[in-house]
C-alpha cells in the first residue's frame, strides 16, 4: 500500500491511475478465473464491452482492465494487477498508443513500444500458457477534426495515421513471432481517407460508444 505523504504528492492524473490501480485489485479478489478479459489504456478503458456485449445478447463475462493514460513501462510495472491475476482464458489487449510520442531519453519511441510489447508477451507466455492472446490493431486518429483542442495539434505530430499503420504492421509481424492473434478492427471506424470517422469521434483520438459497437461486431467471432 503506498504510504499517505506518497499518495498526496500525486499529480491528479498519477492519483487516478493509482486509485484504478488499487480498485482493480480489490476487484480481482473476487473475479473469476478463465474469463474473458479486455486491457491497455484509455482506449480499452472506456470501452463498454460488458454493457455491448450483454445488448447485443452475449453472455459471456467480460472483465475491463483498462487504466487510461497506460505507457507500456507503466503497464509492466503492474502487469499482475491488469492481467495476470485474473488468469484469462483469452486476453485482448489494446496497450502502447501512449508511448507513440518523443522521449526525453532520447530513444525511438517505436523501438520502445515494441521491446516492451514483446516483454509483456513474454511474460503472458511465461506464466499463462494455456491463455489466447489478442493484440487489437491500433484505432485510427482524425487530425483535422473541427473544433478538437489544442493538445491535439500537437499529439497528432507523432501520433498520426501513418505511424499508427507502421506500428500496427510491426505490432501483426510481432504477434505471428510470438504465436499470438492480431486483431484489426478498424474497418467500420475508419472513414474514406483512413481516417476515425468524425461522427464516433471525441477529440481525433477517443471514441464514442457506436464506435465500439462496431469494433465490437468485428471481435464478437473471437470471443
Amino acid at each position: 500500500m503506498m504510504a499517505e505523504r506518497e499518495e498526496a504528492e500525486l499529480s491528479p492524473d498519477e492519483r487516478r491511475k493509482w486509485v484504478l490501480w488499487r480498485s482493480y485489485r480489490e476487484l480481482n479478489r473476487i473475479a473469476r478465473k478463465a474469463q474473458i478479459l479486455f486491457t491497455g489504456s484509455s482506449l480499452m478503458e472506456q470501452f463498454p464491452v460488458q454493457e455491448i456485449a450483454a445488448s447485443m445478447g452475449c453472455e459471456k463475462l467480460i472483465y475491463n482492465r483498462g487504466i487510461g493514460g497506460t505507457t507500456t513501462d507503466e503497464f509492466l510495472a503492474h502487469v499482475d494487477t491488469v492481467l495476470l491475476e485474473l488468469e484469462p482464458s483469452k486476453v485482448f489487449i489494446n496497450i502502447g498508443t501512449n508511448d507513440i510520442a518523443p522521449r526525453d531519453d532520447g530513444e525511438y519511441w517505436q523501438d520502445h513500444l515494441l521491446r516492451n510489447y514483446e516483454k509483456i508477451l513474454t511474460i503472458l507466455r511465461d506464466r499463462l500458457p494455456d491463455t489466447e492472446v489478442y493484440m487489437m490493431a491500433y484505432y485510427p486518429v482524425h487530425p483535422d477534426l473541427p473544433g478538437a483542442p489544442a493538445w491535439t495539434r500537437i499529439a497528432f505530430q507523432t501520433r498520426s495515421n501513418e505511424a499508427i499503420r507502421d506500428t500496427n504492421h510491426k505490432l501483426r509481424a510481432l504477434a505471428d513471432r510470438m504465436h499470438c492473434h492480431f486483431l484489426d478492427c478498424n474497418a467500420g471506424i475508419t472513414d474514406e481517407w483512413g481516417r476515425q470517422r468524425a461522427e464516433f469521434s471525441q477529440e481525433g483520438m477517443h471514441m464514442y460508444p457506436a464506435a465500439y459497437v462496431e469494433v465490437f461486431r468485428a471481435l464478437l467471432p473471437y470471443l
